[in-house]
């Protein structure tokens, strides 16, 4: 063979080699691209159900605050309230009673037996016993009452002689760790023990409020917080969220917890509790130089009024002052601002008002509801109801106002636990992982030291070893996200019919994309990208119209079918029993329809008010209220809220609700009777069934 052939022959060899490479690389790289594209369109999927959940929460958190307006209605419309309970007055506005929150009428009547088996606790308290309350909650051991009911009273006394604002101080020997929303999550606060120690004189905390609610440790959760801060009070630092509030534990789940756990004490544990929250700090100062409070600030806000507020008369912070007895309505006006913060002990001797004015009211509101935003100003945080939106100008201008170099700051999830904003003038912090979901979310906390960076630490508590893979922990939220937005969509049926309906005036069944869209926020109000959402809510045929009566397709709302009155069996207004029904009567049965799915979608979208509502009227928490108890509220309820639901349906409802003919209406039992039922609820249950 010539030497020019085995020339030919080295380069054809390294031509081919060049090609495969070449070959291999275009794959690479269009495997590269799709996986990041495969990546983008998951987290997308991911954004879009955090979007829905953190949406439907504030949509609740606005109606929770919009109570106290139908509060303040029920006072002044409810007959002869002072008379008949004067404790709910008491509950709902401060008003002085008689002081029965002694200790010794409390505790000195709840006995230990010498069966329980659970932590002993040993007063005064000592590191032990944070070591054996966090080992017994590791084992799901309850407390008893009596130890909660000593804890309580005694972190009370503590509390009241602690100012409003913490200052506290760091080194670069001595660091503080600063950690957000617990939510009643006890898996996430043992992590963070696990990961950064137990509190100590040489390991100092601050927990930035809402230890409670939602989770199902909540009690665990603050045993453990009120145990350590009695051991060491200069090192853990407490200070009051937006759910440290009676009024939402009715909501989200705490007062429940608290019955549960405590069948016979719980009424006093709760009342005890009550007290205790009034008087938590409102915030923390580190070094002179960062302000941690709950949610944020407004361009109004005055840390010099609020070193000075009488925090313990904030009852709930979802009720706002309201002149009894003849008091004025206090409306002061607004002061020009000292240039520096003036720390003060808060007064506790008897005041003239049992309430604050009104312009403290909105300051505390403020710092425990506002979030911050990207746009420059201060306007009302419409999704939550309560507090307001804060930009970077807003910002600079007050901790400048204070000589301030930073606000921490909770109240919001974030997807990796903590967020920084406001030119890193702002850092959220948010220590319950998987929040919404598991997966949802990452919890994290901050440490801090004088003169250095924050440091930021991550964790996400999981039930398994191993991760599970990003498309089945997005699959998992997306579903729960969409889930819950469908029970949100079926309690608006037929509000939602209505405004398809107006859309729709072909009378053909659908609608274009927008129309769908606009119709969907315009009646849910929820802010959510219904386009980008309407491929997993409902039907579209080939041109892209939307068959909009398949937004309520595969679900709807559970009743209770005994205690529902049955209208439709009842003769047409105005006709003699026993005459003959002809067709036109169709139409007045077609209206009894409607309005028996108007009162059903109207029980189940307001049964959280309600409850509450009923609640705060069942001082006693028998869980019982008369029957014309409940007649005289909801006919308040639905004057306040303009629902219209005609009297004799009310009328009805409470005699079916009244199931023993007592008198009295279990109303708990009767609300949750309301539920929604997905058509794959039932496919599930019939195969579990069926095997």
């Amino acid at each position: 063979m010539s030497t020019h052939n085995l020339e030919d022959m080295g380069c054809g060899t390294s031509s081919v080699k060049d090609t495969r490479s070449e070959q291999v690389l275009k794959a690479a790289l269009v495997i590269q691209n799709w996986y990041r594209g495969y990546s983008t369109r998951l987290k997308a999927r991911q954004r879009y159900a955090l979007t829905i959940f953190q949406s439907i929460e504030y949509a609740d958190e606005q109606g929770q605050l919009q109570l106290s307006n139908f509060f303040s209605f029920m006072l002044e419309n409810y007959a002869h309230i002072h008379e008949k309970d004067p404790e709910i007055v008491a509950r709902l506005f401060g008003s002085t009673l008689q002081d029965y929150k002694d200790r010794q009428d409390y505790v000195a009547f709840v006995d230990v037996p010498n069966s329980y088996n659970g932590p002993r606790l040993q007063f005064p308290l000592t590191f032990t016993d944070i070591d054996l309350l966090v080992d017994a909650f590791k084992q799901q051991q309850i407390l008893h009452a009596r130890y909660v009911l000593e804890v309580l009273f005694e972190t009370k006394k503590v509390l009241k002689q602690m100012p409003n604002f913490t200052h506290v101080k760091t080194s670069p020997s001595k660091e503080i760790t600063i950690c957000g929303d617990l939510h009643g999550k006890l898996d996430d606060l043992l992590l963070i023990f696990y990961k950064n120690g137990l509190p100590s004189g040489s390991n100092s905390y601050i927990f930035n409020g809402d230890f409670v609610d939602r989770g199902r440790n909540s009690i665990e959760i603050l045993m453990i917080l009120f145990v350590s801060f009695l051991v060491y009070p200069n090192d853990l630092h407490l200070n009051r969220g937006n759910h440290e509030d009676f009024m939402m534990n009715l909501r989200y789940g705490f007062t429940k917890e608290i019955l549960c756990k405590y069948k016979i004490h719980g009424k006093q544990i709760l009342q005890i509790l009550e007290d205790v929250y009034t008087w938590l700090p409102i915030g923390t100062i580190i070094d002179n130089e960062i302000l941690v409070i709950h949610g944020g600030i407004s361009e109004s806000t005055d840390l010099n009024l609020l070193h000075r507020v009488e925090r313990h008369k904030m009852k709930s912070v979802l009720m706002p002052p309201t002149p009894l007895d003849g008091d004025p309505d206090t409306n002061v006006k607004k002061k020009k601002f000292n240039a520096t913060i003036v720390p003060g002990e808060v007064k506790t001797s008897a005041s003239h008002s049992e309430q604050l004015t009104k312009h403290e009211w909105e300051q505390v509101i403020d710092i425990l509801w506002s979030d911050p935003r990207g746009k420059r100003g201060c306007y009302p945080n419409t999704s939550r109801g309560g507090g307001c939106y804060f930009g970077p100008d807003i910002t600079s201008k007050v901790l400048n106002r204070y000589q301030l170099k930073m606000l921490i700051r909770s109240h919001e999830c974030k997807p990796e636990g903590y967020e920084i904003c406001h030119d890193g003038k702002v850092i959220t912090i948010f220590s319950a992982s998987n929040y919404y979901e598991e997966g949802s979310n990452r919890g994290a906390y901050i440490k801090l030291s004088s003169g250095m960076a924050p440091r930021f630490f991550q964790y996400q508590v999981t039930r398994t070893t191993c991760l599970r893979p990003l498309y089945q922990r997005v699959n998992a939220i997306e579903s729960s996200a969409i889930r819950i937005l469908r029970e949100r969509i079926i309690a608006r049926k037929t509000d939602l019919i209505h405004a398809f309906q107006l859309q729709d005036r072909s009378k053909s069944g659908k609608l274009s994309m927008s129309q769908w869209a606009f119709s969907m926020e315009n009646t849910l109000g929820l802010n959510l990208p219904w386009r980008s959402l309407s491929s997993r809510l409902v039907t579209t045929d080939t041109n892209g119209d939307i068959n909009y009566m398949s937004s309520f397709q595969d679900i709807h709302i559970q009743k209770p079918v005994k205690e529902l009155p049955h209208w439709a069996e009842r003769e047409p207004m105005g006709r003699k029993t026993g005459a003959i029904v002809c067709r036109g009567d169709e139409k007045v049965r077609a209206e009894r329809r409607e309005a028996q799915s108007t009162l059903i979608e109207t029980l189940y979208r307001y049964r959280s008010d309600l409850q509450i509502i009923f609640n705060v009227i069942d001082s006693d928490h028998s869980g019982l209220i008369s029957v014309e108890e409940f007649r005289s509220m909801w006919k308040l309820f639905n004057s306040h809220y303009n629902i219209h639901i005609d009297d004799f349906q009310i009328d009805e409802l409470a005699e079916r609700m009244d199931l023993n003919k007592d008198g009295s209406i279990d109303f708990n039992e009767f609300l949750k009777a309301f539920h929604v039922v997905h058509k794959l609820d039932k496919l599930n249950k019939s195969g579990s069934g069926l095997a």
